[in-house]
């Protein structure tokens, strides 16, 4: 089994001798292992949200209360709810007001998912037991919250088992712990400050590995011992005791199968997880190499195919402050800088909805700094004193309660998302389509398709205006150049008007990559034309344009001016 780095949690009992015959001696529970698309941004996670802190000698961990906590970076393959181990939970002083903080968060950005309850509430309080409510990470992992003063920190891990009896009596068996009842009412098993608790099954569990919590641990002083004794209970091997490659100490870890597909893993004392070298997709965007551009059977160059825009995601539009002096990202640095882009969109859609997860595409995330290359600073220019004034004015313009489907961006209004292609979570592809006069570019999302004639004909007359303008191309060199005028301004690009000219490049910088700039010339609103670039990438092996149908805004509209409407109704009546 491919096995990379663990969650590690210090020793909870004092050293004993475990997996001897019945009566077992204190288990030393030793690791919870979490898997997420980057340990970087995981560690921010779970020390803004759960009062965890960065390990002061490791990239790649938290510590949460006495717990250590490290994370993987690699792709999971989905929630841990109905799984093997269904949640793991941490316990506060004051529930109510840690609630409120979470649900203050909100989910935008790297956020908190709560669960309600089938009442709405977020929070329940059970007598006898204590307040306890469920959040999600943004990596799937199921979590507990619970109010218990007597445990306060890590609290619980929870499995989910067919015959829940059975099951703590198996852990017991074999890896010891104290049998004992939470608050006198939930069976469970006590190694040391953690609880291992285990609720009914509805149908048969899934698997852990893999999944958001892939796995939990035990430590033995003396691995082969151990590993004999499971043996002789028919506990079966997933993979044998070994030092695990990239192993920081020479401690051996194994694997096996424990009840309700739940994966658990041995480890020898002094194991401190492993440092894994992942083959990571290399980034075709930022070193670009010499290349000679093929031709269309007519002589043009040839763009034809689909690309996508998700190895740009995450770049921002202008250079960030504290980034004026570099001109390239780390590859940790893009990696991580993706991950807050993916999680800044659409947070609540699962993985497999977000083709900008790290691990599911071949292409690394693009090191760019910032989309703006002119100005050389990566800044945009100023406004004049009529772009202020129409900002201001949009701003102004801006309502709470929508009147009418007009107070809507043209994004929910299933119209067009932006007149440049900035790459978002998913829907990233462009299909070019050529012929010896025209050039048809199809963007996914909202199934634009902008037909540029390459003939020299000339722009419509300036009385017809609409969405997306009208659009001349012409050839110069191995680029096709795409002027686009005549917009009518009410689907501005970062506050354009309708004196706006887009200029598009696009040149074939390699086999697989189309570099795309776009000059923005408004001299309305800006007191100098500005330049953006980032490069689409070609994968023909796993990228292809889906239909988007907009269903989300045709159903929206009706429910957000109902909604809006009810609010009417409630405000008017509260005036009375």
């Amino acid at each position: 089994m491919n096995r990379t780095r663990n969650i590690l949690l210090p020793s909870i009992a004092a050293a004993a001798a475990m997996l001897l015959p019945a009566p077992a001696p204190a288990a030393d529970y030793h690791h919870v292992h979490l898997t997420t698309s980057n340990a970087t941004e995981a560690i921010g996670w779970y020390s803004r949200y759960l009062d965890c802190e960065p390990l002061a000698d490791r990239d790649d961990g938290v510590e949460c209360g006495g717990a250590q906590v490290v994370f993987d970076s690699r792709p999971t393959l989905g929630s841990s709810q109905r799984t093997g181990i269904d949640h793991i939970s941490f316990s506060y002083p004051d529930l109510t007001a840690k609630m409120g903080e979470l649900e203050a968060v909100g989910v935008r950005g790297s956020g908190v998912r709560l669960q309600r309850f089938q009442d709405g509430s977020t929070l329940r309080d059970v007598p006898g037991l204590f307040k306890h409510g469920f959040i999600f990470d943004p990596w799937g992992t199921r979590i507990e919250l619970v109010e218990d003063s007597a445990t306060l920190g890590f609290h619980h891990i929870h499995l989910s088992a067919a015959d829940p009896a059975a099951t703590l009596a198996w852990y017991q068996e074999r890896f010891g712990g104290e049998s004992a009842r939470l608050r006198g009412r939930i069976d469970g098993l006590r190694l040391g400050d953690v609880w291992l608790l285990a609720m009914q099954a509805d149908g048969e569990p899934a698997a852990t590995a893999g999944r958001s919590i892939d796995h939990i641990a035990f430590a033995v002083p003396e691995m082969d011992a151990a590993a004999g004794d499971l043996r002789s209970s028919g506990v079966a091997f997933l993979s044998e005791p070994a030092v695990p490659d990239g192993g920081r100490t020479g401690a051996r870890r194994a694997f096996v199968g424990g009840p309700d597909n739940v994966s658990l893993a041995l480890v020898e004392e002094g194991f401190a997880g492993v440092d894994a070298e992942f083959d990571a997709p290399v980034d075709i965007t930022t070193e670009l190499q010499p290349y000679t551009v093929p031709r269309t059977p007519w002589g043009a160059p040839d763009f034809q195919g689909v690309w996508t825009g998700d190895a740009a995601h995450g770049i921002p539009l202008q250079r960030p402050e504290d980034l004026a002096e570099v001109e390239v990202l780390t590859s940790e640095q893009a990696a991580a800088r993706r991950e807050r882009g993916t999680l800044g969109s659409i947070w609540g859609y699962e993985s497999e909805w977000r083709d900008t997860t790290l691990g599911y595409v071949r292409s690394a995330p693009s090191r760019q700094v910032a989309m703006v290359v002119d100005p050389p600073d990566g800044r945009l220019p100023a406004r004049t004193p009529e772009g202020e004034r129409l900002l201001a004015a949009a701003r102004a313009a801006r309502r709470p309660i929508a009147e009418g489907p007009e107070d809507l961006s043209s994004w929910v209004r299933c119209i067009t998302r932006s007149l440049v292609p900035t790459p978002g979570v998913y829907n990233n592809g462009l299909q070019i389509v050529q012929g010896p006069n025209h050039v048809a570019l199809q963007r996914e999302m909202i199934h634009e398709t902008r037909v540029v004639p390459t003939d020299d004909s000339p722009h419509v007359g300036d009385a017809i205006t609409s969405w997306l303008g009208d659009a001349r191309g012409r050839w110069e060199g191995d680029t096709l150049v795409v002027e686009i005028r005549n917009f009518n301004g009410r689907a501005p690009y970062q506050g354009s008007s309708d004196a706006l000219t887009l200029t598009e490049r696009y040149t074939r910088t390699g086999p697989d990559t189309l570099e795309y700039r776009f000059t923005i010339d408004d001299p309305k609103v800006w007191t100098r034309p500005w330049t953006g670039m980032f490069t689409f990438v070609r994968d023909e092996t796993q990228y292809e344009l889906v239909e988007y149908a907009c269903h989300e805004g045709n159903y929206g509209m009706t429910n957000i001016l109902s909604g809006a409407r009810a609010r009417d109704a409630e405000e008017s009546g509260a005036g009375r």
